[in-house]
Formats: C-alpha cells, sequence, structure tokens
C-alpha cells in the first residue's frame, strides 16, 4: 500500500547533505518514494502514516563486501594479507559447501541490515545461494560472482555461467529488484590479460557491473606493475575501464591512475578497517574526490575487518583522510555520511538506491534518540545533530529498515529470519570447517 513516514528530522542524502526538520516521505505500492520534504509544503496524502522519533535516512550502501565469510570470522586474523589468502582463507573455502555459503550470507545480511546497511556488494562464490538468503533476509545485493585462476578452477567456465545467469534472470530482478547480477574478477594477480579483456567485453555487452580488487597490497601485483605500469593501465589496455567498473580497494595508485579513473567513470570501493587490520596501507580518498571519482565505502570480509558494521567505515574514512593528509576537515561528518549513502550508490553506477529521493527505492533507517550520543537533544544545530549521528551514535540506535518500502528489521530485529537459528547455524558449520 501507499505508505507515508513522519519524522522529526528526514537526511535525504543529497548532494548538500541537508537535514530536513518536521518532514515525509511518501512511498507508493511499488515501494518506490513519490515525495520527500517538510510537513508543510507536503501535499495532501490519504495513506496511511508511520510516525517515527528521532532520525529517518536512506539505507546505507556497502560498496565492497564477502559477506559470507561470517563462517571464517577470525581465522588468521594477525596474518598480512596474502598469508592469509594462501595459508587460511583459500583453504578453508575450499571446503565449503553451496548451502554453508547461503548461511553464511544468511547471517551477513541480517548484521548489515540490523546496523541499517540496505545494499551491499557482494563478491563470492555460488551466486544462487547469496541471492537467495537475500531475498529470504530482505534486503538487497549487487552480485559479482568471481572469476580466478586458482588450481581447479575454470575462468572461462566462471565467465559463461554468469552469462547464462544473465541472459536467462536479466541484470536485476526480485521483488523491489532485490538482486543484481554482475561480474566479479578477482584480481589481476589472479587472472591473465585473456581473461580479464573477455570479462570485460562479456560485461560491456550486458551493460553489467564490474567488481574487481584493484592495488590492495604493495606486493600483490608486482609483475604487472613491472609489464604494464599499473593496474589500472593494465585494466585500461584490456578494456576493462570502460564499461560500468568498480575498483575495490585501490589503495596504491599514482596521479597517473586518479585520472584515468575519473577519465573513465570508475566507481571505487574504500575499505579503510580491512585496509588498515592488513597493513595494505592508506588509500588516497581526498585525491580521488577531487579528481571527480565516485567513491562508497566498503566494509571487505567479515574476516578481515571483523565485522560488517559500516558505520565504523564512516568513521575510519574520515580518520585516516585527516591522518593522511594533516588536516582536520579535510572529511568532514556530512562528506562521511555521504560515502556511506549516496557515495555508495554513485560508486555502483546506481541511481536509484542509496538516498532519499522521489523515483528511487525507498530503502530507508530509522535511529532513535535513546542514547547517550543524543542527549543533547534534537534540537541542536544541524551541524551537530549530524556530528552526534557519525561520531557517536553510529549503528547503535537503528531500530527500524525498509527495504523497497518493505519493513525487514523492527525494534532492531530481523522481522524476516531468526537471528539465533542462523547463528547456530554458522557456529556448527564454522566448527566443521575447522576440524
Amino acid at each position: 500500500m501507499q505508505r507515508r513516514f513522519h519524522a522529526p528530522v528526514v537526511l535525504p542524502a543529497d548532494p548538500a547533505c541537508s537535514l530536513l526538520r518536521d518532514a515525509v516521505v511518501d512511498v507508493d505500492e511499488a515501494g518506490r518514494i513519490t515525495h520527500v520534504g517538510p510537513v508543510a509544503g507536503a501535499p495532501e496524502a490519504s495513506a496511511p502514516v508511520t510516525r517515527l522519533s528521532g532520525l529517518l535516512l536512506p539505507g546505507l550502501v556497502n560498496a565492497h563486501a564477502h559477506s559470507p565469510m561470517t563462517l571464517l570470522r577470525g581465522m588468521g586474523g594477525d596474518l598480512p594479507l596474502l598469508r592469509w589468502l594462501t595459508e587460511i582463507i583459500w583453504p578453508t573455502e575450499a571446503k565449503l559447501k553451496p548451502a554453508d555459503i547461503r548461511t553464511g550470507m544468511m547471517l551477513g545480511s541480517v548484521e548489515m541490515l540490523r546496523h541499517g546497511v540496505t545494499t551491499s556488494a557482494e563478491m563470492y562464490f555460488e551466486g544462487e545461494q547469496l541471492a537467495d538468503a537475500v531475498l529470504t533476509t530482505g534486503g538487497r545485493v549487487v552480485l559479482g560472482p568471481p572469476i580466478m585462476e586458482l588450481p581447479g578452477t575454470d575462468w572461462r567456465a566462471m565467465l559463461k555461467g554468469i552469462e547464462r545467469w544473465i541472459d536467462t534472470d536479466g541484470l536485476r530482478f526480485g521483488p523491489g529488484e532485490r538482486i543484481e547480477v554482475g561480474y566479479g574478477p578477482h584480481s589481476a594477480y589472479m587472472l591473465n590479460a585473456e581473461a580479464l579483456r573477455a570479462t570485460a567485453e562479456s560485461a560491456a555487452e550486458r551493460g553489467a557491473l564490474v567488481q574487481i580488487h584493484v592495488a590492495e597490497a604493495a606486493l600483490e601485483d608486482v609483475e604487472q606493475r613491472e609489464e604494464h605500469g599499473s593496474v589500472p593501465a593494465l585494466l585500461e589496455k584490456v578494456g576493462m575501464l570502460r564499461g560500468r567498473t568498480l575498483a575495490a580497494h585501490a589503495i596504491h595508485l599514482s596521479d597517473e591512475d586518479i585520472a584515468l579513473f575519473a577519465a573513465r567513470g570508475v566507481g571505487m570501493a574504500h575499505c579503510p578497517g580491512s585496509n588498515a587490520k592488513l597493513a595494505s596501507g592508506i588509500a588516497r580518498v581526498t585525491d580521488l574526490r577531487k579528481a571527480g571519482v565516485a567513491v562508497g565505502l566498503g566494509t571487505d570480509g567479515p574476516a578481515s575487518n571483523d565485522d560488517i558494521d559500516l558505520w565504523e567505515e564512516l568513521q575510519l574514512s574520515a580518520m585516516f583522510a585527516r591522518l593522511a593528509t594533516g588536516e582536520s576537515t579535510v572529511l568532514t561528518a556530512a562528506d562521511a555520511f555521504l560515502l556511506g549513502t549516496r557515495g555508495g550508490a554513485d560508486a555502483l553506477g546506481r541511481t536509484d538506491i542509496g538516498a532519499l529521493e522521489t523515483g528511487r527505492w525507498a530503502d530507508m533507517v530509522h535511529v532513535d534518540l535513546d542514547d547517550p550520543a543524543f542527549a543533547a537533544g534534537i534540537d541542536v544545530p544541524d551541524e551537530q545533530l549530524l556530528s552526534n549521528l557519525v561520531w557517536a551514535a553510529g549503528s547503535r540506535r537503528v531500530r527500524d529498515v525498509w527495504v523497497a518500502g518493505e519493513q525487514v528489521v523492527g525494534d532492531g530485529e530481523s522481522l524476516r529470519v531468526d537471528r539465533a537459528k542462523v547463528q547456530a547455524e554458522v557456529a556448527e558449520t564454522s566448527a566443521r570447517l575447522r576440524s
């Protein structure tokens, strides 16, 4: 049905990061927004009204994640990236069954929704299992089924599988278009030039998003940099930057790389928590944003972060940008909030999520004020209220979440999934993987 949501403060995540006082959001039967603005001047409406306390804001967008790795959380947590992958993660993942991956994704999706993250861009195996899990929890996902070269894998078969899926179901499907399918070539060091070129051509033909790890660790792309100058330069040569492309991590970039990203409209998923935990480096977010690159925030996997609470990435993105530049105002609370919402949508090439605007999906989050972070109340200057939300409260007071106008979290808990049951299934699976 049509609905009207009325809150003391609405944060639409417009480019100016406005705060609308005593405002409403109208949602149609399909789950799309038809109006956002102050009550005064709102159109007449006969639809039922949901009256909320506190803040109403768009669902956050996790621009890079491997959420089924809830099953592997804490494994090898003190190893550097390449040893962590080769000694712990890849051998353990080889033991996973399709049903395990669905279980891991179920818990990851529930965890994110409870934190107000309504969309995640996922690169992981068994994409159909991920899609089924997210349709069950009620979230939204942008899938990049992986394409990679490892013993026992065939990148051509992986590529063909993605092509069949898109050609059968389309790029987006499910209630409220909750599922988007794209391509997940792992990285330039896990695929040869032929595979990268074939993936780029296939994705461009279908208008699909390509998610790829780029220049994450200083030692991972040595051969590629020596031969081609840089990883982005290699991706440009094979045509991968000429369609919809999301570069995950993208830490070790030159000025030329950043200019290339800007010229080609490449989106970037900044993962400050994972980058710090694995000592991969600090991405040049300030320079990327100045160049006009669309930057969103990602958690990376819950085995390398180790949670998938995007609010922490909002804080870390601002902190690291300030440390890297020596300027305490280079990334403000408003900037960080936009990176986690509108910025993530922009990085994914999506104009239908990430903000509360007419025509976008009604992916919404209600944050109440019953927390010391909001002890000063709501009648404070806009800048202070936003600062309290970003720097102090974070995900603690996320109470209700809607995706495409449908409530999927109420009073802080999933309305669709028995969280305790899913956690028990993850515990059982994790024990088997360790044995």
